[in-house]
């Protein structure tokens, strides 16, 4: 064990075995291995409350409405924060963190804030149990599930709703005694976990998740009209809130709402209020400090939580990410009276800036329409959209004499019912005059440029988070993520001290042609390459066929990784969110089990984090409460990487249920939101998962085989699942449960996984100096490497009857045909031990993760490999492959380079026979591409035009249809497997 890896490069401290260090572009172990840290999202689920799918009307409103309304108003309280900020919290500490978001540096200036005197509402929102439901013994399946699958990294989800949904100062401590449970049950499967302080569109109320209903009132607005006003659209009220109808929310519409009023104004607040809205005050600060103030003191009561547990940070909490996909609001918009060209992403009604605020003030306004296909966005049309004199805004009567129920005081300079835009100049609703277009792109600080939101105003921001995490987790790793897509700006240590030693690089991809479309395509485009104006034009992005499809992802992720070592430094760069919606082709797999367009979308974005890449990441998501009808409950978004509808009844056959589009494939399921359904329940239990619809004792399950309860477990139960349950509910398991390399003994210059050939290749670099220096031990030091027996699995670990190319293998399944596995034979098989490691890449020793509530032994004789090394020897261990080879090149090198090779004994895994509709599909892709030359403008090229407010409507307009809706007649052949040939 090397010296130089014993003490932390931040603290100089000693540090404990488990410690990951992160201050160069690989995380390292105490041994001084490299670290690929690879899992998921934990969960979708937890961006909406606890039985509040995202479609869902009923009670949407009045739940938030009456869970933060107090029983009278009270006065106005102002202070310092330590004297009048109470929490519910027995122990939260009684300071509070100060900062001054316009600095580099916190400061100690007290911000005033107000606080509601009443008691907690007992009848309000919670998100306990959003992430897993430790109830009822379900969160054990699920995490041994992830763990099967080969995942070691979590990317815990919270909303600051969760935390504060009551209203300011009043903190749900229920929820954070949830999230500890939560995580120490992550813990005891070994997961290392960084939290995710998640938004989108800034608030649920918005469109999106994140900040609680009372925020929408302090920045003067009225969601209740968000969707008549088109100021945001919410699929619970589409198209209209008086005759909604959620299934038909057009795919990926909910994203378009960050260029409209409601966002653009509370984005705007949020991050640069002081600068743009400067009589926006309230309780006597401006609203960028009251919001930025709240949010932060809520997210270090959360992590002053996880502190006081005293057994969760560093050994399993090892991070925090900053705020989810940070937008820049109105800041950088050239012209309030066109729709911006980087605005690529155009599906329905598209206002202008302009178009945005009369609307909001309840203005009728003609809308260019648009439709997204494989070509991008196109002009369908116009849509006339009139809110009939309903505002966005506000009402005075909400907040007499200024005072509102919350306990806030408004400044009298801040007039409710109006614009506030209007009332800063920018134009005249009287008129509807623009007064000032281009006031949002003139940077206050510095007259002779344009703003720039992410190093004016995000970076602060940054800043002043990472000083509050690190105040209560000294060796924290802080994960930045930066604005989507965009080229970071400077977060050098030199510019964010905070940053030294103890950083990650946080990213995000998507294939946003298959996430729009909901279609797998032969072609696709470099959308980095095009958004950063790489391109002449856009047909010089096109790329046709896989192979360039696949390169071109892998150089776009090589990209996102560049931006990091470029504007950060020396960090790993880790992909907080990747992945790919199931519900392509209109749902088309659900209703004849065939996955395979998945498996190819999925492989294409996952093998391009392998290459040269070598990428950390976290899949988006892993939903227990995902259904083939509503997908992850949030917005249309179905990419969990399982489903209880994709769980199959005796391993052989679909059940088959109908819904109210017809038959689809799955099991039955229970309903509980009322009028809607809405799905299976928010968290399926540990019944659900085996196929069960009616409540049963413990007693029963454990007479059934289905439980077995264990002393030391926190849940006092867990399943003994057998490989292929664990596999039940899969959706594309073939493409995300791949082999890695978990540790590596030096570093990694090139690894690589061929899904069709079932073949892995690893390439390592050892130094001399640094991997063979003095201190390092002696040589039985292994990489370790994730083997998936999805891939490489032996006829007894066969998954549900999978095909194979070769017909026998019954000298593979003799245990006495199995030689011992080292370098000299690894063209034979080997004997498989107990899973004694399972992924615990962070101990020095290959000793295993201690107290995982499942038995080791299920998952013997599980492989059958074929392995070449370039040195030393190998041995595997259940899923893990261990391999042995010198630190000290044999040659006096100062440097060498090993390479080991691995597939599957007796050819692939053939997955099912049957048939896709290929050649359909290529024939309408080659359609669409000659469409392509026919409309090389992307977005249109008359969608910039200056545009006026007619208020007569437009007989030509069209409103975008959903890609939702499911074939209602087509039943077909039920597969007895998810899988076909790729």
């Amino acid at each position: 064990m090397s010296e130089a890896y014993q003490t932390s490069r931040l603290t100089g401290k000693q540090v404990p075995h488990f410690y990951i260090h992160s201050d160069t572009r690989h995380f390292k172990d105490t041994s001084g291995r490299t670290l690929i840290l690879r899992g998921v999202n934990l969960s979708g689920s937890a961006k909406v409350p606890r039985d509040h799918p995202q479609h869902v009307l009923h009670n949407f409103w009045e739940s938030a409405e009456q869970d933060g309304q107090p029983t009278q108003s009270n006065s106005y309280t102002q202070a310092n924060p330590d004297s009048s900020y109470s929490s519910n919290s027995s122990t939260a500490d009684s300071s509070s963190f100060n900062f001054d978001t316009q600095n580099l540096t916190p400061t100690t200036t007290s911000i005033p804030i107000s606080q509601k005197n009443q008691p907690p509402n007992s009848n309000g929102i919670s998100y306990i149990g959003q992430n897993l439901n430790l109830q009822d013994g379900s969160a054990d399946v699920h995490l041994t599930r992830l763990r099967q699958w080969g995942f070691n990294c979590l990317r815990f989800v919270t909303v600051w709703e969760a935390l504060e949904h009551q209203g300011p100062g009043q903190y749900d401590d229920d929820y954070m005694e949830y999230v500890v449970a939560m995580l120490r049950k992550c813990k005891e499967y070994g997961f290392r976990v960084y939290m995710d302080p998640h938004q989108d569109l800034f608030s649920r109320f918005c469109g999106g998740s994140g900040a609680p209903l009372w925020t929408l009132y302090a920045c003067g607005l009225n969601p209740r009209n968000f969707t008549v006003t088109g100021a945001a659209y919410l699929q619970a009220e589409w198209p209209h809130p008086d005759s909604p109808d959620p299934e038909s929310f057009p795919a990926m519409i909910w994203a378009t709402n960050y260029n409209r009023l409601a966002c653009q104004t509370v984005n705007t607040m949020f991050w640069a209020g002081r600068d743009y809205a400067p009589k926006c005050i309230i309780d006597g600060v401006n609203i960028q400090d009251y919001l930025q103030y709240h949010f932060l003191e809520a997210y270090r009561r959360l992590a002053m939580k996880l502190a006081s547990a005293g057994d969760l940070l560093d050994e399993t909490v090892i991070g925090w990410d900053s705020i989810n996909e940070p937008n820049h609001g109105y800041l950088g918009l050239h012209n309030l009276m066109a729709i911006p060209d980087e605005v690529p992403l155009r599906i329905g009604p598209t206002p202008t800036g302009y178009q945005g605020l009369k609307m909001g003030m309840g203005g009728s306004c003609k809308l260019e329409n648009y439709r997204f296909g494989p070509l991008g966005p196109q002009r369908d049309g116009s849509v006339v959209v009139d809110p009939k004199g309903k505002r966005a805004w506000l009402h005075p009567s909400a907040e007499p004499n200024g005072l509102s129920g919350y306990g806030w005081r408004r400044d009298p300079g801040w007039v409710l019912g109006t614009c506030i835009w209007a009332q800063h100049g920018i134009w005249d609703p009287e008129t509807d005059a623009v007064l000032k277009p281009h006031y949002f792109n003139e940077s206050r600080q510095d007259p002779n440029k344009p703003a720039d939101f992410a190093s004016q105003y995000w970076r602060p921001h940054l800043n002043a988070y990472c000083h509050m995490i690190r105040q209560i987790h000294p060796e924290a790793i802080l994960f930045v993520h930066p604005p989507v897509f965009e080229i970071p700006p400077d977060l050098s240590p030199s510019v964010l001290p905070i940053l030294k030693h103890r950083s990650v690089f946080s990213s995000h991809f998507y294939d946003g042609l298959t996430l729009v479309t909901k279609h797998w395509n032969w072609f696709n485009a470099d959308a980095l390459g095009i958004l950063r104006g790489k391109y002449p034009s856009v047909v010089f992005g096109l790329k046709i066929g896989e192979t360039a499809i696949r390169k071109c992802m892998r150089a776009q992720l090589g990209m996102l990784k560049q931006d990091g070592l470029e504007k950060m430094g020396e960090f790993p760069t880790m992909m907080g969110e990747i992945g790919i919606p199931y519900d392509l082709d209109k749902s088309k797999a659900y209703k004849d089990g065939d996955y395979s367009n998945q498996i190819k979308a999925m492989d294409a974005s996952l093998n391009a984090c392998d290459g040269e890449n070598m990428l950390s990441y976290t899949l988006w998501t892993y939903c227990p409460s995902n259904s083939h009808q509503w997908g992850d409950l949030w917005n249309g978004e179905d990419l969990s990487l399982w489903s209880s509808d994709d769980a199959m009844y005796q391993g052989s056959t679909y059940a088959e249920k109908s819904s109210r589009h017809g038959k689809v494939l799955g099991r039955p399921f229970q309903y509980n939101y009322g009028a809607q359904s809405a799905g299976p329940t928010p968290n399926a239990s540990a019944v659900t998962l085996n196929h069960r619809s009616t409540d049963v004792s413990e007693t029963d399950l454990v007479r059934k085989g289905m439980f077995t309860p264990m002393d030391g477990s926190s849940s006092n139960t867990s399943l003994e699942l057998g490989l292929m349950n664990l596999n039940d509910g899969a959706r594309a398991l073939p493409a995300f449960c791949r082999p890695f390399p978990v540790a590596i003994v030096g570093v990694p210059s090139y690894f690589n996984f061929d899904i069709h050939s079932a073949s892995f290749e690893l390439t390592v670099e050892v130094d001399a100096e640094k991997d063979g220096g003095l201190g390092w031990g002696n040589e039985e030091l292994p990489t370790e490497i994730y083997v998936p027996a999805v891939h490489f699995g032996s006829a007894s670990a066969d998954p549900g009857g999978l095909k194979r190319r070769v017909a026998s293998e019954n000298d593979a399944r003799n245990p006495e045909h199995w030689p011992v596995g080292r370098s000299s034979d690894a063209s034979l098989p080997l004997p498989i031990g107990h899973d004694h490691t399972l992924l615990n890449p962070a101990t020095g020793s290959p000793a295993g993760v201690q107290g995982l509530p499942f038995d080791p032994h299920r998952f013997k004789d599980t492989l059958q490999l074929e392995v070449s090394v370039s040195a030393g020897r190998w041995e595997t261990d259940g899923q893990i492959l261990r391999w042995f080879y010198p630190r000290k090149p044999l040659n006096g090198n100062k440097t060498a380079s090993y390479t080991l090779k691995v597939r599957r004994k007796f050819g692939p895994i053939l997955f099912t026979d049957g048939h896709t509709n290929l050649w359909m599909g290529m024939w309408q892709s080659v359609i669409n591409f000659v469409l392509f030359f026919f409309n090389l403008s992307w977005p249109s090229s008359n969608s910039n035009s200056n545009s006026t407010s007619p208020n007569s409507p437009d007989s030509s307009s069209s409103s975008s249809s959903s890609p939702y809706m499911r074939n209602s007649n087509k039943e077909g052949h039920h597969h007895p497997s998810q899988f076909k040939k790729l």
